[in-house]
Order: C-alpha cells, then sequence, then structure tokens
C-alpha cells in the first residue's frame, strides 16, 4: 500500500475526496488511481459534498462515460450515497470532525465508517483515518490482527 501524506481536512470536500481515493482504490493498484484522480477531481466537482449528493441517475450515467475517471458505476454510485451520508451525519454531529471522534477509539471508528460509508473495507477506511489526520495505530501491528 503506497503511504499517503496525512493533511488538515479544511472542509467536508477534504473528507469525501480522501475517503473517495480509498473507496476507487479498492481493487486496483494505487498509480492507476493516482493517474485518474486530478480528472476525478475535476468530474466530481472537487468533491463538493452537497453538489455529489444530489446527482440523479442521469449524472451516474454521465460520470460512466467520462474517460478523465474510473468509470466504475458501483464505485461512483457509492461516493454520491457516501457524500449524502457524510452531510447527514455532519448536521446529527455538528461537524464531520465531531462524528469521527465520537466513537471512543480507533476500532469503534472504524467500524461504525465500515458500516455508514460504502466500499470501505479495513485497509481503506485506516488509509482515510491516516490521511486525515485522526489518531491511527501502528499499521504493521494493525495489519496483523485485521487482515
Amino acid at each position: 500500500m503506497e503511504i499517503p501524506q496525512s493533511i488538515q481536512p479544511q472542509s467536508l470536500c477534504d473528507y469525501l475526496d480522501v475517503m473517495s481515493k480509498s473507496v476507487f482504490q479498492s481493487g486496483l493498484s494505487w498509480q492507476v488511481v493516482e493517474s485518474k484522480w486530478p480528472g476525478t477531481r475535476a468530474a466530481l466537482r472537487e468533491f463538493d459534498p452537497n453538489i455529489i449528493a444530489a446527482f440523479t441517475e442521469d449524472d451516474l450515467d454521465n460520470l460512466t462515460e467520462d474517460a478523465r475517471l474510473i468509470r466504475s458505476r458501483r464505485k461512483l454510485s457509492a461516493v454520491i450515497q457516501n457524500a449524502q451520508r457524510m452531510l447527514d451525519l455532519e448536521r446529527e454531529h455538528g461537524s464531520f470532525l465531531n462524528y469521527l471522534r465520537s466513537h471512543g477509539g480507533f476500532d469503534a471508528t472504524l467500524e461504525d465508517l465500515k458500516k455508514q460509508f460504502k466500499y470501505l473495507g479495513n485497509a481503506g477506511t485506516f488509509r482515510f483515518l491516516w490521511v486525515v489526520g485522526e489518531d491511527v495505530p501502528d499499521y504493521q501491528e494493525w495489519c496483523q490482527t485485521h487482515h
């Protein structure tokens, strides 16, 4: 797995961008995802969850024809559903960061993220939490008990 850099998310767009990269990476090489990411960001409106959450079936059809991005209909649909869920959780908790920190620890956060969001497994969820700057255990040690 490629070791991503950690960021300090400034908005839900940042969270959705990082989460979506984990969604698209599932089953693909990091090089493929990285090479498509600038086009993916453009096609998905810089990951603005308010825009993406309002995408229609016609929008989804158009995205599956857009060569700038990975055209997996299931993964694109997951990004739309994840944007909707992210907005819901932000409303429920006051901020997405409050949601992330409402579980009382890494394992509980990881499990809830996998339940709340589509196409996130253990590795993708770990990557998401690492990149958005949340406390995570040592990856090698964690892998010994979670893979």
